[in-house]
């Protein structure tokens, strides 16, 4: 099913025919309109099918979890007067301001006839028929201890305070009073974050939907959506806060998300090589996302020594239906330190799709060398190479130790912050996140391909035989 609204498709009728349709209506009809929730809300802001207990709406900021939970209280509390609601957010002042009070709280979303009555000091909502809901702070869960409810919203449970325990106290109590009524449902709406709260719902049986601030984009300011992109596209923070994505640290593994973190330095645009060029003499560059080399081309956000030389790591599949072919550029700058400049892995193609994808990398950055396995067939991966592309400098390795031995030393690189990330590879990062220290991989896919040529490349650049140090 589309993510899409009744809305978004009555935005596509004509000017005549959206003014026919408002002509039809009443005028109490069309001061109502504006609060019909089944026209406005998308696909995953409803309820989902099925007999469910808990639904988790995990989404990015602005994806409408907040006016989603509070359509679905409103829903069940004007059509059901022995509905008793528990309204909990991380302390009482969020669950008043935005739970109730809030753009989106329960006073907010009803026409005035049909709005709750609202008692600040006996921190109650009621509502015509007689259901009530009642508000909770999760700072406090003694408070949920005794109180019985036949359903409950939860907002933003990932930032609800944990330091004693009180997160998992005050769902524990609130479960345990869900004891009225026929079926007893608790929604939790929140922003993803690996705190133990949301691994425990995200692990059980548990009704969840997923989303993406983008998915709101007619509801938001471009200016908004246009900054957030620029800004946090790829990062962990963007892909936690913005996609929706809950983002967690492997055991044991070789690379952390604090690491890949801290080694980064920000994503050159094209306008700014334009100009650097153009100031340097240089002929214009690529509108890609990364450094460039050149006489007085300099890289902002970090990075402002001349990249001196760059790699292509490539990790070629054993077939064209198996895994993908990673394909990483890295350079070598003046500074000594390392920059990984774009990840240009190509999934499920044939020799002559991803070496031409190589070639086309290579041109684009001027690569002094095309770093590539030859475990899988040496002969033929040269030459696979040299028909893209006859002049591409093509160096063969033979992979003699495992993919996570290989990767030990290059991650001791990230932890002396030598090795620095030019802008966001999501997927390169999954899958160096997925590397264990001692061996095995527990990342996205089959096998590590991306961080695999990743490794191969910064170890041409940071640890050949070039540059290990002699003792006279």
């Amino acid at each position: 099913m589309n993510d899409i609204s009744e809305a978004e498709l009555f935005a596509e009728w004509t000017a005549r025919e959206r003014n026919a349709f408002f002509s039809s209506l009443t005028v109490q009809e069309q001061q109502e309109f504006f609060y019909r929730w089944h026209f406005w809300a998308r696909p995953g802001q409803r309820p989902p099918a099925g007999d469910w207990s808990i639904w988790l709406i995990m989404a990015g900021r602005g994806f409408g979890k907040t006016r989603a939970g509070a359509e679905w209280v409103r829903q069940i509390a004007e059509g059901d007067g022995s509905a008793r609601f528990a309204l909990v957010g991380a302390n009482y002042a969020e669950t008043r301001t935005v739970m109730v009070e809030g753009e989106s709280g329960l006073l907010s979303i009803a026409p005035l006839k049909q709005r709750p009555v609202w008692e600040p000091s006996l921190k109650r909502l009621t509502w015509d028929n007689g259901a009530q809901a009642h508000l909770y702070s999760a700072a406090e869960p003694e408070g949920l201890r005794g109180p019985q409810h036949s359903h409950a919203w939860c907002d933003e449970i990932a930032k609800w305070m944990n330091n004693a325990g009180q997160a998992e106290a005050a769902w524990d109590n609130l479960k345990m009073g869900l004891r009225l009524g026929f079926r007893p449902q608790l929604v939790a709406t929140t922003t993803p974050r690996p705190v133990p709260l949301v691994r425990a719902l995200v692990s059980g049986e548990v009704a969840i939907t997923t989303g993406r601030t983008q998915d709101n984009d007619l509801h938001l300011p471009v200016a908004f959506l246009t900054t957030m992109e620029a800004d946090y596209r790829g990062t962990r923070l963007g892909r936690q806060e913005l996609d929706g994505v809950l983002i967690e640290d492997v055991e044991g593994a070789l690379w952390t998300r604090a690491m890949i973190e801290g080694c980064r330095v920000g994503v050159i645009r094209h306008a700014e090589l334009v100009s650097a060029s153009r100031a340097s003499g240089l002929a214009n560059p690529d509108g890609h996302k990364g450094a460039f080399r050149g006489s007085g081309s300099r890289i902002k956000s970090g990075m402002t020594d001349v990249i001196s030389r760059i790699v292509i790591g490539v990790d070629p599949p054993a077939s064209k239906t198996g895994d993908a072919c990673g394909i990483i550029v890295a350079g070598l700058g003046a500074d000594g330190k390392a920059y990984v400049l774009a990840d240009c892995s190509v999934e499920k193609a044939s020799p002559e799709t991803w070496a031409r994808k190589v070639a086309d990398a290579a041109d684009r950055f001027d690569a002094d060398r095309v770093i590539a396995e030859a475990n899988q067939g040496g002969a033929m991966v040269k030459s696979v190479l040299h028909a893209a592309k006859i002049s591409l400098p093509v160096k063969l390795v033979h992979a003699a130790r495992g993919k996570v031995a290989r990767a030990e030393p290059v991650a001791a690189l990230y932890e002396n912050e030598r090795v620095h990330h030019v802008g966001a590879f999501p997927q390169l990062e999954d899958e160096m996140c997925g590397l264990l220290i001692g061996g095995g991989y527990e990342g996205p896919g089959r096998s590590p391909d991306r961080a695999d040529a990743l490794v191969w490349a910064l170890t041409e650049l940071m640890l050949g035989k070039e540059r290990v140090p002699r003792v006279r």
